[in-house]
């Protein structure tokens, strides 16, 4: 039988990890419309409020529910405010092990918004859902993302070759392919030790249902 995650909320000191949900929607479609996101990921361009929609209403539930992901929002737990999403892929239940990816709006980076929830959302699985690999993949030249991967505790383990398809946008506004290298990170429960206790309380963690 195909294993699931539930409804969760994670709760930080700043942030609150929960389900994409309807009003998203304006957020979603202008985060995703940033080109540092055309340009490291695969999210199509533009991106419409009618692709935040389809991923809110259909694609999200689908991976959940299939047991292949997880999609969840990144929002600033006072003023609710969506900062960014943070998603798993390509999970193994056999092996308890997935592949997390992050984006962070424009507006708020440089805030250590992404290995905040990079972090919630590790101590999550590498915990209470008792995953035994966590696996990052950053393209070569995505210093940010590198970073966040480097806070969180992941250790590299190599490079593979050609294997990422970034983006170039050109002045007419037209994107183009550019092949270059994934460095390949993982975390694993034993890499946890050194990380910031206060997320590390399991009381941040709650279901969606009991969550408000």
């Amino acid at each position: 039988m195909t294993s699931t995650f539930p409804n969760i909320s994670i709760s930080t000191e700043r942030l609150v990890l929960r389900p994409l949900d309807e009003d998203d929607v304006p957020a979603l479609a202008e985060m995703m419309n940033d080109e540092q996101v055309g340009a490291w990921t695969g999210v199509p361009q533009p991106y419409t409020e009618d692709r935040a929609r389809a991923w809110i209403d259909d694609h999200a539930p689908a991976e959940r529910v299939a047991g292949r992901g997880l999609d969840l929002a990144v929002a600033e737990f006072l003023t609710q405010r969506l900062v960014g999403v943070v998603q798993l892929a390509k999970t193994n239940w056999h092996v308890r092990s997935t592949e997390m990816s992050y984006i962070i709006a424009p507006w708020a980076r440089g805030e250590g918004y992404a290995s905040e929830a990079a972090l919630a959302t590790a101590q999550w699985l590498l915990g209470d859902q008792k995953f035994e690999r966590i696996e990052l993949r950053t393209a070569a030249d995505n210093t940010a993302s590198q970073q966040v991967a480097q806070k969180i505790g992941c250790i590299s383990e190599g490079v593979l070759r050609n294997a990422c398809i970034a983006h170039v946008r050109a002045d007419d506004g037209t994107w183009s392919d550019v092949r270059t290298d994934y460095i390949v990170w993982s975390l694993l429960p034993e890499d946890l030790d050194g990380a910031d206790e206060q997320l590390t309380d399991s009381s941040g963690f709650t279901t969606f249902p009991d969550w408000n």
